[in-house]
């Protein structure tokens, strides 16, 4: 009977350096940039935002929408940044970002984000150009809520306190998702204001006592 060939060691430990320097090598290369967050009067500013968009290699239009939806606000591009309605912590942000790179950017089966997104009929898929796994987007993750959700209504009567001064000297205060701008209001007043228009989770409203 032909006796067995003895391992390779040398070998086997080469290669499994090499599996190591090129694990190594791909988290470097998908470290995502730190969002560079910093606040305008009572706006929130990405100043680096088109430089995520690169490093995910997705459409900025679908993150920024994305990021609005799960952060309850609104928002628009300015040239390479983005700018938030109201004062968003950066730590909330990160994480919604890291919920997007979740549903629609890493491969389920590698790990890798190596993908892209495939349309077919109405539902949209990802990808992997690495290993060539596809997998449906995942779903955004609803947050449980700790408290009852307020239902913010035209013609409403609601008592805030006016937490800030806008650029055009309206006050502003917040009320559960919505950002509120009010005629007149006082940093540090607590009033009672009727809502006159809501536009997404911006509403407008007039004291009616202080």
């Amino acid at each position: 009977m032909a006796s067995m060939a003895p391992f390779d060691y040398k070998n086997l430990l080469r290669k499994a350096k090499d599996s190591i320097a090129t694990s190594q090598n791909y988290e470097d290369r998908f470290k995502l940039p730190e969002l560079e967050v910093f606040y305008e009067g009572n706006t929130t500013v990405i100043r680096n935002f088109e430089k995520i968009s690169d490093a995910v290699n997705r459409d900025p239009e679908q993150i920024l929408k994305f990021l609005l939806n799960g952060l309850g606000t609104a928002g628009e591009r300015d040239g390479v940044r983005v700018i938030f309605q109201g004062k968003i912590p950066a730590d909330n942000v990160q994480n919604k970002l890291k919920d997007y790179i979740e549903s629609f950017v890493i491969c389920s089966e590698c790990g890798r984000p190596d993908t892209h997104l495939v349309k077919k009929g109405r539902n949209t898929f990802v990808r992997c150009d690495a290993c060539g796994a596809i997998r449906p987007m995942k779903s955004q993750k609803k947050r449980v809520e700790t408290q009852p959700t307020v239902s913010l209504n035209e013609g409403g009567i609601y008592d805030v306190t006016i937490k800030d001064i806008g650029k055009k000297g309206d006050g502003v205060a917040f009320l559960d998702k919505y950002i509120i701008y009010i005629s007149g209001g006082v940093k540090g007043a607590t009033v009672k204001i009727r809502v006159e228009k809501i536009s997404g989770t911006v509403a407008f409203a007039s004291i009616i006592s202080s």
